[in-house]
């Protein structure tokens, strides 16, 4: 038998469920206990095929749209947020409804409104078309909201009074990318307002981080997450973007391509903010099978957030 080549694994933390995404879950898990099942989820409620897979076999319902949805059954929102339009359709038909918004993403639309409130036209640094995005430029009336998804997309819009703007972000974004959108802005608009903190959530930044620290050490980057997740899509770029020379998103271990790993001694693993540690361990044990592996830590935080369920789901029937 030959002896296994030998492989050094950078496991990258934190990685995996951000306090956002578990708690989306639970109001899911928690809804179908309450009210039993079908539940209606409109959208995903986190981009995870694994974990959309688990609550439809417990009897979550899946899908795009509210008109979707039967009156009488409860319908929950996905962690990414839905425009104003949507929980004002539900009460107007009555429906029960639990909004399972990441908490970070509603500090956002606070923030959308606030801003608007005082005048000030919104300029979104996003990427078009993602649920989150739309949820957002959906809290204000249309043309108050101007996407940007680059720097040269700031150069073509065309506010109102470039003296009354401010800007938000998506929260799953590239620290580094948005760094420079900003900056573009900033330069064009000086008077811009931007967030008293900033907009990209802490799981990401502390995810992106983490690549950061071990790209330079590896010869390719294993990110566990799916292929409509922005903030796993994210942590490839950023590893690229670090120096590390071969960056592949997969979604389980299956989707390894081997070929490509061929004559590594180092690799780099991570996950997505919405990819659960079952998939990280199914990962390292395909890995185990053909290398003989030794593992390595690579912690840059220690993350401690916590968000609570709505009080409707801990309330009794």
């Amino acid at each position: 038998m030959t002896a296994k080549p030998p492989l050094t694994l950078y496991l990258a933390a934190p990685r995996g469920f951000c306090a956002g995404v578990d708690r989306a879950i639970k109001i899911v898990e928690m809804a179908l206990q309450k009210w039993g099942a079908p539940v209606y989820v409109r959208h995903e409620i986190v981009h995870n095929k694994y974990v959309v897979d688990a609550l439809r076999d417990q009897g979550a319902v899946f899908v795009e749209e509210l008109d979707e949805c039967p009156d009488d059954r409860p319908v929950i929102f996905s962690a990414h947020g839905v425009p104003k339009s949507v929980p004002a359709a539900a009460q107007a038909r009555q429906m029960v409804y639990v909004d399972a918004t990441c908490p970070l993403v509603s500090k956002v639309h606070i923030e959308a409104e606030r801003h608007h409130a005082n005048g000030l036209q919104m300029v979104m640094i996003g990427h078009e078309g993602h649920p989150e995005t739309v949820g957002t430029m959906g809290q204000l009336p249309p043309g108050e909201v101007m996407l940007v998804e680059t720097v040269a997309d700031v150069a073509q819009i065309t506010p109102r009074d470039p003296e009354k703007l401010a800007f938000i972000t998506q929260t799953t974004l590239s620290v580094d990318d948005t760094a420079d959108i900003v900056a573009a802005l900033q330069a064009r608009f000086p008077a811009i307002v931007g967030p008293h903190k900033e907009d990209i959530c802490y799981a990401t930044t502390n995810r992106q981080a983490a690549v950061k620290e071990i790209a330079p050490r590896i010869d390719a980057l294993m990110v566990i997450g799916a292929p409509n997740s922005s903030n796993s899509r994210r942590l490839v770029e950023v590893g690229r973007a670090a120096g590390c020379p071969y960056a592949q998103l997969i979604q389980r271990a299956d989707d390894i391509d081997w070929r490509a790993l061929d004559g590594i001694r180092t690799l780099g693993l991570t996950a997505g903010a919405s990819a659960p540690e079952v998939l990280v361990e199914e990962v390292i044990a395909a890995f185990a099978a053909r290398y003989d592996l030794t593992r390595e830590l690579v912690e840059t935080a220690v993350e401690r957030v916590e968000f609570k369920v709505p009080r409707a789901l801990r309330e009794p029937a």
